[in-house]
C-alpha cells in the first residue's frame, strides 16, 4: 500500500509552473517579429472564418484529433464513415482521427500530454475533471469561456436551460476547458445506460414471475443453474455474467439504501436518516450487499470470469444463448440476444427499494478539448458546437436522411432496414459503423430520445426505464470539481483508499477474505484518511450547493 503526504503544492507542480512561465509561447523568439507573425496568422484565420452557417471556413483547413475508440465501434476509419465524409464537405474542415482503443486510452492520453505529443484536439478522450483543471491552468487546454459565448450558441443555450451543466463544466478557477458528453436529464433510459437484464422466456419455462426482490432474483439464478433452458442437452447456462463485478453491485445498491445520489459518486452519498454526507462503502448496509454478492458467487451463480472478461468475451457467450442475466446497453444490439427484459428497482431485505443506477447527465466532462497547438480554435469551436443543436445531433446520430435513416408517417426517425435487420447478420452496432461513429459512447454531443436510436431507445430499454422511474432517486448530483489542493488529496490518499476498497471488496465477494475480518477492514479504511476524505468532499459539496 502506498502512503503519500498530502501537500497543497508539490515540488513538481511548482517546477512545472516555473518552466511554463519561463518558456513563453510557441511564437516567442525574444523579438517583435514573432508577435507580429502571430497577429498576422490570427488575422488570416479570422478572415477565413464564417461566423455562422456552413461552410465554417471559406478556404479548407485540416485538423487532427486524438480519438478514443470503443471495441463495438468497428475498425474502419472514421474519415470514411458517412457522417464525417459529409461533414468535411459541409464545413470545409477535414478532420484526421487518430484512434486509440479505450482500453489503452488513459495511458496513451497521459503519455501524449506529458511529452507534448498531442494534436489539435482530444475527441472522445475521456479527459477527467482533474486533468481539465491541471492542463487548463497550464495553457495546454485552451480556455473556452469567450469562445463558447461567441461561437457555440448551441452549448450556450443548453447551459442556460440546465444551470447544473454550466456549473459542472466550470472548474474552480472559473474557466471552462471542454465540451461534454451530455444526456438529456429527461431521457431516463439513457441515464440508466446498462440495465440488469433477465431472460423472460427462461422465467416462463421455470414458471417464475419477473423478480421484484433481491431474494427472487437469487432464486431465479439458482433455478437457471440446474435447468437446461437453452435446450442443448447440457447444463451450460450461466446464471449471471458481465464485465467486472461493479456493474452488478451498482445495480443492487439501492436495495440496501446506499448510493443515494447516483453513479457519479461511488463512495459518498447522503444518509437518509441524518441528511448528512456519509462514506457509504464501510456501512453495515454495504456489508450486507457484499454478503449477498458473496452468496451468489460462492454458489456459482456469478460467472467466474466476471472479474477479467472483456466485452467481446461476454458477447460471445451471449451469442451462444448462455446468459440468464447480464448487464449491458441491450442484448439485442450487443449479441443479437432475444427474449430479455430489464429489471427495475429490486426490493431489499429491509424494504429498501431505490433505483440508484443513474448516471450524471454530463457523463464525460472532458469529451472534447482544444489544445494550444490548434491554430483555428474559433473554427474548431464552431465545428464541435454543431453537434449540440438538433440539426447537427440528428446528423451525428442518424446520418443522412434517405441513406441511413427515414422518417416514418408520424415524423419519427428510423434507421434503414439494412441497419435494423442486416441481411449479413451484423448487429445494429456493426451495421452502423458504415455510417456513424457514436457506438461505445464517450462522444462529445447532446443526446435526446427523438434522434438517438441506440440501444437505449429500443422498446426493451424504454420499458426498463419505465420500471425504474417510480423508484428512481430524486436528487441526482452532477460531478463535483475539486481545487488543486483537493485534487492532490483525491489523487493520492483518495486514490489509495479507492484501490484498497476495490481489492478488498473483490476478496469479500470471492471469499478470499472472510466477513469475520470486516471490522478490521473498516478500521484500516478509516485509518487511511476517511475523515479527511469527507472534509474534502464536503468542501466541494458546499461549493456545488452555493453555486446554484
Amino acid at each position: 500500500m502506498r502512503w503519500k503526504k498530502w501537500t497543497a503544492l508539490t515540488v513538481s507542480s511548482v517546477m512545472t509552473a516555473t518552466l511554463l512561465a519561463g518558456c513563453g509561447g510557441a511564437g516567442d523568439n525574444g523579438g517583435t517579429s514573432g508577435a507580429s507573425q502571430e497577429q498576422e496568422g490570427e488575422t488570416a484565420q479570422s478572415q477565413n472564418l464564417n461566423a455562422t452557417g456552413m461552410p465554417i471556413v471559406k478556404e479548407p483547413i485540416e485538423l487532427t484529433f486524438f480519438t478514443g475508440l470503443a471495441a463495438t465501434n468497428g475498425s474502419n476509419k472514421f474519415e470514411e464513415r458517412l457522417v464525417w465524409s459529409e461533414y468535411a464537405k459541409m464545413s470545409n474542415i477535414k478532420v484526421n482521427f487518430q484512434t486509440v482503443p479505450f482500453e489503452n486510452l488513459t495511458e496513451k492520453r497521459n503519455l501524449a500530454l506529458a511529452n507534448g505529443d498531442y494534436p489539435d484536439a482530444l475527441y472522445s478522450a475521456r479527459v477527467p475533471a482533474a486533468d481539465l483543471m491541471k492542463y487548463g491552468s497550464q495553457g495546454v487546454f485552451i480556455r473556452l469561456n469567450d469562445l463558447i459565448d461567441q461561437y457555440a450558441p448551441n452549448l450556450k443555450k443548453l447551459m442556460e436551460k440546465y444551470p447544473d451543466l454550466r456549473k459542472a463544466l466550470t472548474m474552480p478557477d472559473g474557466n471552462i476547458y471542454s465540451f461534454p458528453s451530455f444526456y438529456s436529464p429527461e431521457f431516463l433510459p439513457m441515464l440508466i445506460g446498462t440495465p440488469l437484464w433477465v431472460k423472460k422466456d427462461w422465467l416462463d419455462k421455470l414458471g417464475m414471475e419477473v423478480p421484484q426482490t433481491t431474494e427472487e432474483f437469487y432464486q431465479y439464478l439458482k433455478a437457471v443453474k440446474t435447468t437446461d433452458l437453452n435446450g442443448n442437452g447440457q447444463l451450460d447456462e450461466i446464471p449471471y455474467s458481465g464485465t467486472g463485478i461493479n456493474p452488478l453491485m451498482e445495480q443492487l445498491m439501492g436495495a440496501w439504501g446506499v448510493g443515494t445520489r447516483g453513479l457519479g459518486h461511488k463512495h459518498v452519498d447522503i444518509d437518509p436518516k441524518t441528511n448528512e454526507l456519509r462514506f457509504f462503502r464501510t456501512t453495515e448496509n454495504f456489508k450486507e450487499l457484499l454478503q449477498y454478492m458473496n452468496r451468489l458467487y460462492t454458489e456459482g451463480l456469478i460467472d467466474k470470469d466476471v472479474f477479467t472478461q472483456t466485452g467481446n468475451a461476454l458477447y460471445a457467450k451471449g451469442g451462444k444463448d448462455l446468459l440468464a442475466a447480464t448487464i449491458n446497453p441491450n442484448p439485442k444490439t450487443q449479441f443479437n440476444g432475444e427474449g430479455y427484459i430489464g429489471l427495475g428497482a429490486l426490493k431489499g431485505p429491509h424494504g429498501d427499494q431505490l433505483y440508484t443506477h443513474i448516471k450524471v447527465p454530463m457523463v464525460w466532462p472532458g469529451a472534447f478539448v482544444i489544445t494550444d497547438k490548434n491554430k483555428n480554435p474559433e473554427a474548431t469551436v464552431r465545428w464541435i458546437d454543431h453537434f449540440y443543436g438538433d440539426e447537427g445531433a440528428t446528423f451525428y446520430f442518424m446520418g443522412k436522411e434517405g441513406v441511413s435513416y427515414n422518417k416514418t408517417a408520424d415524423g419519427k426517425l428510423e434507421y434503414v432496414d439494412e441497419i435494423r435487420n442486416n441481411p449479413s447478420g451484423l448487429t445494429m452496432d456493426q451495421a452502423l459503423t458504415k455510417y456513424v461513429s457514436w457506438m461505445g459512447g464517450s462522444y462529445p454531443g447532446y443526446v435526446q430520445e427523438k434522434y438517438f436510436k441506440g440501444s437505449e431507445t429500443l422498446p426493451e430499454s424504454i420499458e426498463a426505464g419505465k420500471k425504474a422511474e417510480p423508484h428512481a432517486i430524486k436528487e441526482l448530483w452532477y460531478n463535483f470539481n475539486f481545487t488543486d489542493e483537493e485534487t492532490e488529496f483525491m489523487s493520492s490518499i483518495g486514490s489509495d483508499i479507492h484501490t484498497y476498497i476495490k481489492e478488498m471488496e473483490a476478496k469479500f465477494i470471492t471469499g478470499a477474505t472472510p466477513f469475520s475480518e470486516w471490522d478490521k477492514y473498516v478500521q484500516t479504511v478509516q485509518g487511511m484518511g476517511v475523515d479527511q476524505y469527507l472534509k474534502v468532499y464536503k468542501a466541494a459539496y458546499d461549493r456545488y450547493n452555493q453555486s446554484k
